[in-house]
């Protein structure tokens, strides 16, 4: 393997290695509402007396977890929520969220962007001619939906060669209504953790959530049938 292919690795080989550390060290188990339960106290007197540095770290560790893909992450947005509120915790964790998302989408771009072109060839070409069009509606319905993984779609768009610029407005605005579900969740975690019971996050596939947010993923698709629809009436 040649110097430069290796240089173009290397931002994903470090992610992954985080990744691989993390899991191999168990660390998992540090991470959980039983853990928070424990210290929720000393945690949340901390978070009062160090409003500013709690708000930055917290959307560092959220950033982290995200560039990592660490499985922990589901659990980031109730604790912003209990930490600082509803709508405290769902901005901080969009936020959090979209840095670590930008680091995923640069790491897989420098690094498979030009092989999965060579690979791909003319069929990607035109499949990328209609991703383009439409990347940010294509990408805001991918965030809207809670079904496809997170880290997944933090690289496709890099493979397909979406600008950056349009990638964080898009993924901010895709997760930001989740974020506000499972901060609104971790904003009730004190009673919750109190009873020694656990927050519901398969709460987003409810069906007053889910519908919502799948009413807003059609939508963001209106602009992409709009175009079809025009380009028929034009041929």
């Amino acid at each position: 393997m040649n110097p430069s292919t290796l240089r173009r690795l290397l931002p994903v080989a470090i992610l992954l290695a985080g990744l691989a550390t993390f899991l191999l060290l168990g660390l998992e188990r540090y991470f959980s509402f039983e853990m928070l339960a424990r210290h929720k106290a000393t945690l949340t007197a901390w978070v009062a007396a160090h409003q500013v540095l709690a708000a930055f770290g917290f959307m560092l560790a959220y950033a982290v977890m995200v560039a990592f893909s660490l499985p922990i992450a589901i659990l980031a947005t109730p604790v912003g929520g209990f930490l600082f509120g509803t709508w405290a915790g769902a901005g901080l964790s969009v936020l959090g969220a979209t840095a670590g998302s930008i680091a995923v989408f640069l790491a897989a771009r420098y690094a498979f962007r030009d092989l999965f072109r060579e690979r791909a060839g003319a069929r990607l070409a035109r499949f990328e001619a209609g991703f383009h069009h439409n990347d940010f509606s294509y990408l805001l319905f991918l965030r809207l939906v809670p079904v496809f993984p997170f880290w997944l779609i933090n690289i496709v768009p890099a493979l397909l060669g979406m600008r950056l610029r349009r990638y964080v407005p898009a993924t901010m605005l895709g997760i930001a209504p989740a974020a506000v579900v499972y901060a609104s969740v971790g904003s009730g975690l004190g009673m919750v953790l109190k009873r020694g019971e656990q927050p519901d996050l398969g709460i987003i596939f409810e069906g007053r959530i889910l519908v919502p947010l799948l009413g807003l993923a059609a939508l963001s698709l209106v602009p992409v049938i709009y175009g079809r629809l025009r380009s028929k009436r034009g041929a």
